[in-house]
């Protein structure tokens, strides 16, 4: 995205708090027995921010893709043997009057070199700025949205709707006001799964060495952070239900199990009570991997995106499957 200009530095800032102490580096996160900590490679740059996967003069709809833990803006959602996210290829001929967008920030808890010491607060800070710089470069700031996100990308997303809610910077205020729809997949909106998500063996995600335990923190089942996001989420959808407005909202979750860990996110915390869970015949991982239009599970998300956009312009009219939250 470049440099911020300074009103965006200063509203970082705002969003964010006071700044922190440092908190020690522990040597033990970096370990080595093979070489020396001054001999590690570089760190490649992590591919974060917007990115456009189709951009259209046009459109009438924003979607914003943001990726969950371990993955990044475009491998997360490109299927094995394939070359490109399937967001960018096959969604475009179905959704002709959509902005395709992609969003990344460092989700490795644990990965090869240094891990990202964000909070959870940081990257959904990062999530409205970039997002709403990139729309307002793009002269549509008013433009409808609608997030599709996949694990910790939900948590990063809902943190995001409600840091845009009642925003103090008016121009910030925009994601709340225009987000029309999000669907989630595998997201643990209950936090239940991750209370065995340090048991997962490294080599089984490709992943070493250094750890962000301030992530972990937060995803852990007695999280006092996670519950109270899910509480102002919750409360905001069935504010916003009972004024006949939106965000519509659509849960689903993996079907098959993670081989070496079995079922990631339970079908309970992928869910949202009074919603109807939707199944992807995949696990974690490749739940949102698709390679081709003829799967289901691309079917069901699309039979979820193409309703909403549908729906762009018809104020004040609902949806007739709209659920209330209990």
């Amino acid at each position: 995205m470049g440099k911020f200009p300074a009103w965006l530095r200063k509203t970082r800032d705002s969003l964010q708090g006071t700044s922190r102490p440092s908190t020690p580096p522990n040597p033990q996160a970096h370990t080595n027995t093979d070489i020396g900590p001054s001999e590690n490679p570089p760190i490649p740059p992590f591919p974060d921010g917007v990115k456009v996967l189709h951009d259209c003069p046009n459109a009438t709809v924003d979607i914003c893709f943001v990726h969950g833990l371990t993955g990044d803006r475009e491998s997360a959602w490109t299927a094995d043997g394939q070359s490109a996210p399937w967001p960018k290829t096959l969604l475009p001929p179905k959704l002709e009057k959509a902005r395709i967008l992609t969003y990344g920030y460092d989700a490795y808890i644990v990965r090869k070199g240094v891990a990202s010491s964000n909070r959870l607060i940081d990257h959904a800070t990062n999530l409205l700025i970039d997002l709403t710089t990139d729309r307002v470069c793009c002269n549509a700031p008013s433009r409808p949205i609608i997030f599709v996100v996949h694990s910790l990308g939900g948590l990063v997303c809902k943190q995001a709707v409600l840091l845009s809610r009642n925003n103090p910077e008016s121009h910030l205020r925009g994601i709340f006001d225009c987000t029309i729809g999000i669907i989630f997949m595998g997201t643990p909106h209950r936090g239940a799964w991750l209370a065995d998500w340090v048991k997962i063996p490294a080599s089984a995600l490709g992943l070493v060495k250094s750890v962000n335990k301030s992530l972990l923190g937060i995803l852990q089942t007695d999280s006092q952070a996670l519950e109270l996001i899910q509480v102002n989420f919750c409360s905001m959808i069935r504010e916003r239900q009972m004024a006949n407005q939106p965000p519509e909202v659509a849960c689903f979750f993996e079907e098959l199990p993670l081989v070496g860990v079995g079922r990631v996110v339970s079908k309970e915390s992928a869910t949202l009570e009074g919603y109807n869970p939707i199944t992807i015949h995949a696990n974690h991982r490749d739940m949102v991997r698709f390679a081709s239009a003829e799967e289901n599970g691309f079917k069901r998300v699309l039979g979820e995106l193409v309703r909403w956009v549908s729906q762009v312009g018809k104020k004040n009219k609902p949806i007739a499957s709209k659920k209330i939250l209990g």
